[in-house]
C-alpha cells in the first residue's frame, strides 16, 4: 500500500465546508467511509481521499506525497469558515479477509476489502493490483495523475461523485462531461502480452492510442482514446488489445 497520511478537520464549519469543495456528498459520511476527489476549477484532479467521521470532526485519507498540496488547498478556501486542519496520528490498515471490528467498507468496490483506522497500518497481502485491474480501479499517482478528468477514470462506477449534491469546486465541467457529452478517452482494462512499464504508449497504426498503466498477468489498465484503439496494438514489445469497446 502506498504510504498514507491522515488529515484531521475539526470546529463547526467542516461538514459544511467540505461539501462544497469535494466531489461527492458528504451526507453519507454517517453510513461509512466516503470516497472523492478534490478538482480545479476547471474540473481537472488534484487529488482523492477517503473519508470517515470521528464525532463531529472528519478524518481525510489521502496518499502522503499528495497531504501538503492538499492541505493548503483546503487552507487556501477556508477562508472564514471555522475549520482546523492538523494532522492526526491514525493509521490505516488494510485487507480482504475477515473483516475486523471497527473496519469500513471500501466503498469503491466489494472486492476492495476493508480500512481500519487506529494505531497501526498494515496490509494482508492481497493482490491489489489484480483487484484494481480486474475492476478498472485506478490508483493515485498510477492511473490518477495531475490534470486528468476524474470520469474518464471512472469515478461514477467507484461511487465516487454525486451529481445530485449541489456545487462544488470542479462541479460545472464535471457536470457537463456526464450530461453533454460522450466521453472520447477513458480507462479500460485490456488484454496484453508480453511486459511494458507503467506509462508506456500504446500505438495503432503508427499513432498514439493511448497509455499502458498497471498490468497483473494477462490483463492490465490502459487509458485509451476510443477512436484509435482497435485490433492488436503496441506497447513497446507488448501486445496489446481492447476486447470489450463496449
Amino acid at each position: 500500500m502506498s504510504q498514507r497520511r491522515i488529515l484531521r478537520l475539526s470546529g463547526p464549519d467542516t461538514r459544511s465546508f467540505l461539501q462544497g469543495l469535494v466531489t461527492n456528498d458528504l451526507s453519507r459520511i454517517d453510513q461509512g467511509l466516503v470516497y472523492a476527489a478534490m478538482l480545479t476549477p476547471q474540473g481537472k484532479y488534484l487529488a482523492d481521499f477517503f473519508l470517515l467521521a470521528e464525532g463531529e470532526d472528519v478524518l481525510l485519507d489521502v496518499a502522503a506525497e499528495l497531504a501538503d498540496g492538499l492541505s493548503k488547498r483546503l487552507t487556501m478556501y477556508r477562508l472564514r469558515a471555522n475549520v482546523e486542519i492538523t494532522d492526526s496520528d491514525r493509521q490505516v490498515a488494510r485487507g480482504t479477509g475477515p473483516a475486523p471490528a471497527s473496519a469500513l467498507g471500501d466503498p469503491r468496490h466489494g472486492d476492495m476489502g476493508w480500512r481500519l483506522y487506529g494505531g497501526a497500518s498494515g496490509d494482508d497481502g492481497s493482490d491489489w493490483d489484480a483487484i484494481r485491474v480486474a475492476h478498472i480501479i485506478p490508483e493515485t499517482g498510477i492511473e490518477l495523475t495531475p490534470d486528468s478528468f476524474i470520469l474518464e477514470l471512472g469515478f461514477e462506477a467507484l461511487n465516487g461523485v454525486d451529481f445530485r449534491k449541489g456545487c462544488y469546486v470542479g462541479q460545472e465541467v464535471t457536470a457537463r462531461m456526464k450530461h453533454k457529452t460522450t466521453l472520447r478517452k477513458g480507462l479500460c482494462q485490456v488484454d496484453i502480452d508480453g511486459q511494458a512499464a507503467p506509462g508506456t504508449a500504446i500505438m495503432a497504426d503508427g499513432k498514439v492510442a493511448g497509455t499502458l498503466f498497471t498490468q497483473s498477468g494477462p490483463r492490465a489498465l490502459a487509458y485509451l482514446r476510443f477512436d484509435r484503439a482497435s485490433g492488436d496494438m503496441q506497447a513497446d514489445a507488448a501486445v496489446v488489445r481492447w476486447t470489450n469497446p463496449g
